[in-house]
């Protein structure tokens, strides 16, 4: 029986891990040798008119402008803890659009204090206990990719901030091949795991955009979306069990797979976003590596004949890994419809047997619906989904460059039912629409595109691209922000599909949550979190706990 749970053989701890590690960019997203050079990123914005002339240079770590740090940690955990002004900067921000800019301004005022890297769980539970006792605020870091203030601390009346990274537990510790899942660390990355995944032949087949740059503890979180459109669209599908680290103990909830034993502890945890405890470890659902691929792309000439394509799709069983449809705007900006046409991209896959058959039919499904030159391609080829590929994770290098040069260039995402969404599609073109031209003076674009899809309905993601106002580019996008999010409120659609509440998305998130809930979360965290330092002003104010 013993080959039934392997655990793997041991290691020593992983050495900390910079902060600002030569490959990764401290002020913008991802590796720091694929960000735009000035003239491509003048070359860029010469695409949108009214866009700045030159680029905002990026500021070096040695001239930014760090308040004085306020505390230290005690002598037995100083080898845990760094003040050192790169790895300060770099834990300062997440990477939405406005966090960019703020980088790029050199605003660094919600920089912690400390940078701790524990190295085992008993680290972390230490670290809670010095920070409890010394009223400083701890905000949880996993690789930084949030993109929704999930990272910075904003509160304002803790004694100082310790940014908690746990990049350093970063090993699939036992994997169950019987059973098909992995005890693994909560600060590896999406690339390392697979990469220990791989030679057990096993995948967590869970790939945000962010994959490169996030980790799994970030992924339980925030409840995170990976980017198969159907059925398993989020971690919490994948979740065996969970373990928490909280200034009032550590929950441990049992491995099984499934339960009718009262409300879930794994539900508690999930998304609450480090505001309830850390999670350290989690016992996840793996599936056998996919052998089998193909994909094709479908053009509508009208919007809502894809969009009904798209429903029947999501309702007929077939559970496409993509189905991610682009409006016409979206479609040419991504390169893979110059024509003016809605493009639907699928794609199949199966670790068991030739999946043909299977895109046949949910090509046959869009045809019915008006679609027409389908485009296929076994594996992944370089067919219309391969296009979008290299476009959406391209993007977010783009979006920095157009920041550089004082372009709006952001994401709202939703979900809705199938119902209500021409109504929102209509409401943001016409509302969002009309901030955008108030606040920057152009017409700008706004974009839509699936994301995810289910039977009751689509994960719509809007891209809006305007010319900003050097100086002005967070104020005009954050005004912009608010407009989306009333349109959001106004539709019965959902402040957040995959990116998570945050701080940003707070105002919506109170709007949305039931007030009962609110009160058994505020309770919650009076619970497992007295001292109120865990990540104070996500979820709820610091105050109410």
């Amino acid at each position: 029986m013993a080959d039934r749970t392997s655990s793997l053989p041991p290691s020593p701890p992983s050495p900390p891990r910079p902060g600002t590690a030569p490959a990764r960019s401290w002020w913008g997203w991802g590796a720091l040798d694929q960000a735009l050079p000035d003239a491509e990123c003048a070359s860029l914005a010469a695409l949108v008119p009214g866009a700045a002339e030159s680029a905002l240079p990026v500021p070096s770590i040695a001239s930014l402008d760090l308040p004085p740090v306020r505390v230290s940690a005690p002598a037995a955990l100083a080898h845990l803890v760094s003040s050192a002004p790169a790895d300060r900067a770099a834990h300062t921000y997440g990477k939405a659009f406005r966090d960019v800019v703020r980088a790029l301004y050199g605003d660094m005022a919600a920089a912690p204090d400390l940078v701790a890297r524990p190295r085992e769980e008993r680290d972390v539970v230490d670290l809670l206990g010095w920070a409890a006792g010394a009223a400083v605020a701890v905000v949880p870091y996993g690789a930084g990719s949030s993109v929704v203030g999930g990272v910075e601390y904003r509160a304002g009346e803790h004694s100082g901030v310790l940014s908690l990274d746990l990049s350093g537990l970063d090993r699939v510790l036992e994997i169950d091949r019987v059973s098909r899942a992995a005890r693994i660390q909560a600060g590896v990355l999406g690339p390392d795991l697979e990469a220990q995944l791989r030679p057990h032949g096993l995948t967590l087949r869970h790939f945000p955009q962010s994959f490169a740059f996030s980790t799994l503890g970030g992924w339980l979180a925030t409840r995170a979306g990976g980017h198969y459109a159907t059925l398993h669209t989020h971690i919490d599908d994948l979740v065996e069990s969970l373990r928490v680290v909280t200034p009032s103990g550590v929950s441990q909830s049992l491995r099984v797979p499934g339960s009718g034993a009262g409300p879930s502890p794994d539900r508690l945890f999930l998304g609450s976003e480090g505001t309830l405890g850390i999670i350290t470890e989690a016992w996840m659902r793996l599936q056998d590596r996919p052998a089998h691929k193909a994909s094709a792309s479908v053009v509508f000439e009208r919007f809502p004949a894809a969009v009904d394509a798209v429903r029947a799709i999501a309702q007929s069983g077939l559970h496409p890994a993509n189905c991610r449809l682009l409006d016409p705007g979206e479609a040419a900006l991504s390169g893979v419809a110059a024509g003016g046409g809605s493009v639907l991209v699928l794609g199949v896959e199966s670790a068991h047997g030739p999946v043909e058959g299977r895109l046949a039919e949910l090509v046959a499904l869009a045809r019915e619906h008006g679609g027409s030159s389908v485009e296929e391609a076994s594996g992944d080829g370089d067919s219309a989904a391969g296009t979008w590929r290299s476009a959406f994770l391209r993007m977010p290098y783009l979006r920095d460059g157009l920041a550089r040069m004082s372009v709006i260039s952001e994401t709202f995402e939703t979900a809705c039912t199938w119902d209500r969404f021409p109504a929102l599609y209509e409401a943001v073109h016409r509302d969002v629409g009309a901030a955008v031209r108030k606040v920057t003076g152009a017409s700008g674009l706004v974009n839509c595109r699936f994301t995810h899809v289910y039977p009751d309905g689509p994960a719509p993601y809007f891209t809006v691209i305007a010319p900003g106002r050097r100086g002005a580019e967070v104020a005009m996008w954050d005004e912009i922000k608010a407009a989306a999010m009333e349109v959001l409120a106004e539709q019965g659609a959902t402040v957040t599909h995959h990116h998570a509440v945050g701080r940003d998305h707070r105002p919506g998130y109170d709007r949305q949550r039931p007030e009962p809930f609110a009160l058994a979360l505020r309770a919650a965290k009076q619970a497992l979190d007295p001292a109120g330092i865990l990540n104070p002003g996500v979820l709820f104010d610091a105050a109410t706990a």
